[in-house]
């Protein structure tokens, strides 16, 4: 139960972390977007904090603000991105997004709503949270991921792997003026095509 000066807290925390969400979508420069972004993720680690949940607020500090967040900064600003060439044809894929969207807006209700009609659920978990004097929330959240929930622990992470390649994938764009490998061309060079033999005359150059 919170006291009141934590509820102050987390509704501040909490008014700031919508709000700032809110003009990641709203503001027109990408930069401003990035920067509402990290605010975010500062309001939700203070919320994380309240809860007693300290690792993951670290982690959310760490991974997203300090690398996530600063690579998105960094890619905005020093890279030629024309976001309005991205953005050109992004409706037609607006059904598929409106479904998943859909679809997790369905799931969190059902999960909401069973605490909220059987609040029996809460208390017939396969582990619940040891107490803090016996175990460190990082030793617990350790033994969950790398014990009982290893598997999808490791297909999460392949997840965010064939994320991470979609991304290059999407943003990759061939440059009239610049020069990229080609490996099968490379492969497929024979003598006659990668060896050019001018005959230079006495005193000139090539």
């Amino acid at each position: 139960m919170l006291t009141g000066l934590e509820a102050i807290f987390f509704y501040l925390f909490a008014f700031i972390a919508v709000a700032a969400a809110f003009m990641v979508i709203a503001a027109r420069n990408p930069v401003h977007s990035v920067l509402y972004l990290i605010l975010t993720f500062f309001n939700a680690a203070a919320l994380f904090l309240l809860t007693g949940a300290e690792f993951l607020a670290m982690i959310l500090l760490v991974v997203y603000v300090g690398a996530v967040a600063v690579l998105f900064l960094f890619v905005v600003m020093m890279l030629d991105v024309d976001f309005a060439e991205l953005k050109h044809g992004a409706l037609q894929y607006a059904p598929i997004g409106a479904l998943v969207g859909l679809i997790l807006a369905a799931e969190l209700i059902i999960v909401v709503g069973g605490y909220t009609f059987a609040p029996e659920l809460a208390t017939s978990v396969a582990q619940p949270t040891p107490a803090l004097s016996e175990r460190h929330n990082t030793q617990a959240l350790g033994d969950i991921l790398y014990t009982d929930y290893i598997y999808f622990f490791q297909i999460a992470g392949l997840v965010l792997l064939v994320a991470m390649i979609g991304a290059i994938v999407l943003t990759l764009r061939h440059k009239p003026n610049v020069k990229r490998q080609d490996i099968g061309e490379q492969v497929r060079r024979v003598p006659q095509t990668s060896i050019e033999v001018k005959k230079v005359e006495t005193g000139k150059g090539i």
